[in-house]
């Protein structure tokens, strides 16, 4: 089996590409993995270090919106998963254009080339934040899309897309929509590895707000094998959530990560909220579950102080990503 894995140098894209060369995703057979990576500033080729002397293991340094690349690349796959994609918010309210650029166009050539090519299954992965905001209950797939910034646009267009070319194609796609990730290897722009930086490195952490948005928490490792399941059984032309259980306001976790540092409120500094802030996100994950047997399986208090416990023993790893102009505060 050749899965093709785009944006499989950053966080996410990473764990999945580590985990299924493992075995861990096809009970213990290993396939063809090549990754398609663009190595913007939020994919890093270290993230891949443990599988680097892989044979298994192809790496294609390329962007997605390359329509050349992405047909020669494409031949003879029998599986895409999809997370390339520019994904923080703070970087699409300060300029959308490479939003727009990476995230809608570079999936319609991936899905040109991908229906060209007559690969069996297409998982594109996207976010909950394409369903807006939630004052109270869950969000069904059914839910209509409501983006409220440009990033979380930029993915419900693409997810639309994709939907398109099902329906209009017969290309047989499935779509995810994941609640916030967290985990070993994610880049420091992030809420918790940016806290966590900041603490190991003696410096105040930026709190948005009042600190009342609420996001369900769900680990990289479960959310990974979530797309799996997907990828094995999921029904063609169907949108799958996946959440993790563990709701918490900002101001919530943060505690949490004072404590784990061994500091206190002194070391968090009020900033002004961010522009069209959602305040509460929370996905209804009755139809993965049902479906497809998924349930979250690592708990978010060891979930967290694993997570918490590898940036303070990786250095090595974060470190140049804060130094390189990283927009981090």
């Amino acid at each position: 089996m050749r899965i093709v894995v785009t944006g499989g140098a950053g966080f996410i894209g990473s764990h999945f590409v580590r985990q299924a060369l493992t075995g861990g995703y096809t009970g213990g057979t290993v396939p063809e993995v090549v990754v398609l990576d663009k190595l913007t500033y939020a994919g890093n080729r270290a993230s891949l270090a443990p599988v680097r002397d892989d044979p298994r293991l192809t790496f294609v340094h390329g962007d997605i919106g390359d329509h050349a690349l992405v047909a020669e690349t494409l031949k003879g796959c029998d599986l895409v998963v999809h997370f390339a994609a520019e994904s923080h918010v703070d970087r699409s309210i300060g300029g959308s254009e490479e939003f727009v650029r990476t995230n809608v166009l570079g999936t319609q050539v991936l899905l040109d080339a991908a229906l060209r090519a007559g690969v069996g299954k297409f998982v594109h992965v996207s976010t909950d934040e394409v369903y807006g905001s939630i004052d109270q209950g869950s969000w069904s797939e059914e839910r209509p899309l409501e983006p409220n910034s440009p990033y979380s646009a930029s993915k419900a267009s693409s997810d639309l897309l994709v939907r398109a070319f099902h329906r209009t194609h017969g290309l047989p796609v499935c779509i995810t929509r994941c609640s916030n990730n967290y985990g070993p290897y994610q880049n420091p722009e992030k809420m918790i590895p940016l806290f966590v930086t900041h603490l190991l490195d003696g410096r105040k952490v930026p709190l948005y707000g009042d600190g009342g948005n609420v996001r369900d928490w769900l680990h990289v490792d479960d959310h990974c094998r979530a797309v799996a399941l997907v990828a094995e059984k999921g029904v063609t032309g169907e949108v799958y959530n996946i959440g993790g259980g563990t709701e918490l306001t900002n101001r919530e976790l943060t505690g949490r990560l004072l404590r784990m540092a061994g500091a206190d409120w002194s070391m968090v500094e009020n900033v002004p909220d961010r522009k069209g802030h959602d305040r509460r996100y929370s996905v209804d994950i009755t139809k993965i579950s049902t479906e497809l047997g998924y349930r979250p399986r690592v708990s978010f208090d060891e979930g967290l102080a694993e997570t918490v416990a590898w940036y303070g023993e990786r250095r090595d790893w974060w470190e140049p990503l804060k130094t390189r102009g990283n927009p981090a505060r």
